[in-house]
């Protein structure tokens, strides 16, 4: 294993085990509002500060995108951390939520790692290396009919001026598929991707820190990875679609046509 992807693995394993102690007591944990359906406990916090004392430790001239601290020092490699993705499910006590750390190097995603406490599931990539899920290599699914397909998705719950395209986009996937899940933590589904457990997955205005990682680990496992526009740019607008080859293209072909409808 790379020894930046061993560190990252270090800690996710320190933040994973912070959440599962914290899942035990979840009355006890203090909780803020950041901003609408937007929320932020003791736990992520304490989940990034582990993960950040594990790789600055290691890497103390590297620099940071984190969830809830932003960014520290200025490096050519940044590490991209969301300590707690899925923290709306984490509060309800619904077992679906990960941490996701991704490492930068030249803006070019290098490694990656998505860890699913509640499973015991680590995901990781190096590029150029595959995909694992501990360490049995993965790839996405060869499905190759949109009908067939199950699509994985994330409802718009922060910022609504997407909404109308997303249901007019939902609506035609809810017909055309075999199925739409939403579980609720983007890192997750993309991991999910990777494994071939979803054919593809599309979502709007997501955050840098909820997909880095995820990205990775599918084009690695074999899959594809687009802005809904089918461009690069979607670690900046955070809006994308992604999936195995021939699914991916069918699930942009259903996306195109509502991006620029009045």
């Amino acid at each position: 294993m790379h020894p930046m992807l061993n560190t990252a693995v270090k800690a996710a394993r320190r933040a994973g085990s912070i959440i599962n102690r914290a899942s035990q007591n979840l009355d006890l944990l203090k909780v803020e509002h950041k901003s609408h359906n937007d929320f932020v406990s003791e736990v992520d916090k304490a989940a990034e500060k582990a993960i950040l004392d594990v790789i600055l430790d290691a890497y103390p001239n590297h620099a940071v995108l984190a969830e809830e601290s932003g960014i520290q020092g200025e490096s050519e490699f940044m590490w991209i951390v969301d300590p707690l993705d899925g923290t709306t499910n984490f509060l309800h006590g619904f077992p679906q939520y990960s941490v996701s750390i991704a490492l930068s190097q030249k803006g070019l995603i290098t490694q990656a790692v998505v860890f699913d406490p509640v499973h015991n599931d680590l995901y990781t990539a190096t590029r150029g290396s595959g995909a694992y899920l501990n360490d049995r290599r993965i790839r996405v699914s060869k499905r190759t009919r949109l009908e067939d397909a199950l699509i994985g998705t994330g409802f718009p719950f922060r910022n609504f001026d997407n909404l109308d395209t997303y249901l007019a986009i939902f609506r035609e996937l809810v017909q055309k598929t075999s199925g739409i899940r939403r579980p609720g933590s983007a890192a997750l589904d993309l991991a999910s991707v990777a494994a071939g457990r979803f054919d593809g997955f599309w979502e709007f205005s997501l955050s840098p820190w909820d997909i880095a990682a995820g990205t990775l680990l599918i084009t690695e496992a074999g899959g594809l990875v687009a802005d809904l526009q089918g461009g690069a740019d979607y670690l900046k607008n955070g809006h994308i679609a992604a999936g195995s080859p021939k699914i991916f293209g069918q699930l942009l072909k259903v996306i195109a046509p509502h991006l620029n409808a009045p």
